[in-house]
Order: C-alpha cells, then structure tokens, then sequence
C-alpha cells in the first residue's frame, strides 16, 4: 500500500492536492480581507465558509482526475523505459524505445538506446576476442604437445637407447671373454646389471611424463598419494608425505600443481639417485605451500641455467608462474635438491573462461 502511494500517478495527485491547499488559504485570506476591510453586504462569515467548503469539496475531486490524466502519460513512458532497462539486462541489447515529445525522458529514451548500441558492439568484440583466444589455447596445446613428444623422444634417444646400445655391445663382448676370463667377465655382467637397472629407472621416469595429467575428479592430495603408491610399488625410495586437506582450489590450479609434482619426480628418478623424498602439501591463509625435497646427489644451480638438460626445471616454474605463483629452487652437489611452491588459492588463468 506504501509502495503504491509512492508511485508517480500519486505524487502528481499530492502535488495537485497540495496547490489545492495553497489556493484555498490564499482565496481565504483575500476574501476574509475584503470581509474585514469594506464590509460588503453581500458577503457575511456564512458565505465565506460555504464558499470555502465548496471550492474544497470540488477542487479535491478536480485535483484527483487531473492528477490522474496528468501523470498516465508519463507513467506510460516510464513502463516504456523500465521495459527497455529490462531487455537490457536480459541480454538483448537490440531492443530500441522511441518517444514523440521532445523533452528530458525522449533524452533519456536515446542514450538508453545508444546505450544498448554500444553493449551489443561489445558484446560483438567480446565474441570475437572469446574466438581468438580459443584459437590461440588450441594453437597452443598443439604446440605444447609437439614440444613435449620431441622431448621425450629425445630423451629416449639420449638415454634409453643408448643404455641398451651399451647393453647390447657389452653383452655380446661378455659372451666372447666368458670362457677365457671369467672373472672379468662376471665384472661386466656387473655392470651390465647396473645399466639395467638405470635404463629401468629413465624408463620409469620417462612413462611418469605420459601417465595422464587430469586428476580424474579425485582432489589434488588423493592424486599425489596415488601417484606416490604407484611409484613405491616400483622404486626403491623412502616417500614421505605430509599433505592437509586443501578446499577451494580450481581444477586448472590442481592439475597444474600435479603436473609439477609429477615433473619434479621423474627428475628425482632419472637424476637424483635419491633414496628419500618429502613431499609437504599445506594452506597458509588464502595461499597454497608445495615443498618437495630429496637427499640425492644435488647440482649446481647456475651450471643448470640455460642448459638444454634442465627442461624440466624450466618446465616447473612456468608451470607454477602461469598459476600466480612463486617458484624457488634451492640445491648444492651432495646435499639433495629442495623446491618451494607459494600459490594463491584462486586466481584467473590464462586461457581459461
């Protein structure tokens, strides 16, 4: 009720009522003047007041219908633009209003409907940025996915095949020396054993690259524990896992984490001969904290920058940068290799809607 006596039609009865009002003292106080002053025969107090109560009583219905006639125009005109409003939010910013006055809400009726221009031309570029930008992320991906198949081809050239080319050589030269020098024939089976066992440790590190980087809707630290089982099941190493429970965190900034994670893993496999790793996984305020850690043999950091060799270095900290985060890398030569990750809990990614 409140509501509807707020609305336009009833402000232009109040203000037709109030000029009312104000019409009446004034014709009062002339009349009572003339009353007062000349003393009239014609006009006594009885015909004041029916006066008075008469113009009231008639001006009150005439306030009412033209406060009625007035504003149904202008309400109607307004309906025409809280209509556009609304077709605006709505989405379709072809809608148009036009008005035949040419007053202050014609005005208003064509900037809504530049207005509406204008955010129908953005959302025009809008479309066409959202089409690029899809091209470039499949552009992207594809050349991701070259790159990365070039590596590992590379790098079972570089070291399996090479391992068991060494294998094979060295078998066949066994075989000959067998029955003349035993001994130094079980010295290369030694060795032959160890190359074994590190062309199995490149191959396993190599296959950690091509075990699939979605976490399969599980969360991020039930991945890492499932990665980390299947790796003990084929490694000798001593894992230890620290990890909190981590809600909030998008899927592209999980799989991103666990990519790296896989990263760091296989080039504690393939270089580290490590014998334990930590992996810590926790939340300090709206930030996420990855430490992995291993007691391997180390290296020197500054030999490794702008070395082909260090790929997966690189790889990690791109990785960790495209997601806002900071990367640090802390080793030496014998005392094992240490990587700190600080992540923010929610931020926009690049090539993701």
């Amino acid at each position: 009720m409140l509501k509807q006596l707020n609305s336009i039609r009833y402000m232009y009865i109040r203000s037709h009522l109030y000029g009312l009002i104000l019409n009446t003292f004034i014709l009062a106080a002339i009349i009572l003047s003339i009353y007062v002053w000349f003393q009239p025969a014609w006009l006594s107090a009885g015909a004041i007041l029916l006066f008075i109560m008469l113009y009231l009583g008639i001006g009150f219905f005439m306030a009412i219908y033209a406060g009625f006639k007035s504003s149904g125009d202008l309400k109607q005109r307004m309906d025409y633009i809280s209509s556009m409003i609304t077709q605006l939010a709505r989405g379709k910013f072809s809608a148009k209003i036009y008005f035949n006055e040419n007053d202050e809400i014609a005005g208003l009726g064509d900037e809504l409907n530049e207005l509406g221009e204008k955010l129908q031309q953005q959302k025009e570029s809008l479309l066409k940025l959202a089409d690029e930008k899809g091209e470039l992320a499949r552009t992207a991906h594809k050349a991701a996915t070259i790159e990365e198949r070039q590596r590992l081809a590379r790098d079972l050239h570089d070291a399996v095949s090479q391992q068991l080319f060494a294998l094979t050589m060295m078998a066949q030269a066994t075989e000959k020396v067998f029955e003349k020098n035993p001994s130094h024939a079980k010295e290369q089976l030694r060795e032959i054993t160890e190359m074994a066992l590190q062309a199995q440790t490149e191959m396993r590190a190599l296959l950690l690259h091509l075990r699939p980087v979605h976490l399969s809707g599980e969360p991020l630290t039930e991945g890492i524990a499932s990665l980390v089982e299947e790796l003990k099941k084929k490694c000798q190493i001593d894992f230890d896992l620290q990890m909190e429970e981590i809600h909030g965190l998008s899927r592209t900034i999980e799989e991103q984490l666990f990519r790296i994670i896989q990263e760091a893993l296989s080039n504690i496999l393939r270089h580290a001969n490590a014998t334990e790793v930590k992996v810590e996984v926790s939340r300090g305020g709206e930030e996420v904290f990855l430490h992995i850690a291993d007691n391997g043999v180390g290296f020197n950091t500054e030999e490794k920058k702008g070395n082909k060799t260090s790929y997966g270095l690189k790889t990690m900290k791109e990785r960790c940068e495209e997601i806002g985060g900071t990367y640090a890398l802390r080793s030496r030569q014998g005392e094992g290799t240490h990587i700190d990750l600080r992540v923010p809990m929610q931020v926009s990614m690049k090539g993701e809607e």
